[in-house]
């Protein structure tokens, strides 16, 4: 059973027609098994670059260079898509940091 799926993210938008069906295809690819393993497909992220983001996960596209981010409401089965950028070093995990410094734990729950 699939998860469902929030995008909140206006970096989607940005995306050219063919890249965002890469990445939509992905998503709801993963949003059927988005845990850790051995019960889905990723892996939590830690401590990236001195950001802690314990909680988050992320969607590699190796082939078009974007991440994807994303954190679970596990009791409501919501996949909350954060960012989705290039995999320029480490702006994607900087950016979910910032994010959890504005929002906080809410970035956790359904929004």
């Amino acid at each position: 059973m699939a998860w469902n799926i929030r995008i909140s993210d206006e970096d989607y938008d940005k995306l050219e027609g063919s890249l965002r069906k890469q990445v939509l295809a992905g998503i709801i690819k993963v949003s059927k098994a988005p845990l850790p393993s051995p019960d889905g497909y990723r892996k939590p992220l830690g401590n990236k670059n001195g950001n802690n983001l314990t909680g988050f996960f992320k969607i590699k596209y190796r082939g078009i260079g974007i991440r994807v981010v994303y954190t679970l409401v596990i009791d409501k089965m919501i996949m909350n898509i954060v960012v989705i950028s290039q995999r320029d070093d480490n702006y994607c995990y900087d950016f979910a940091a910032k994010l959890y410094d504005k929002y906080g734990d809410t970035i956790f729950r359904e929004f």
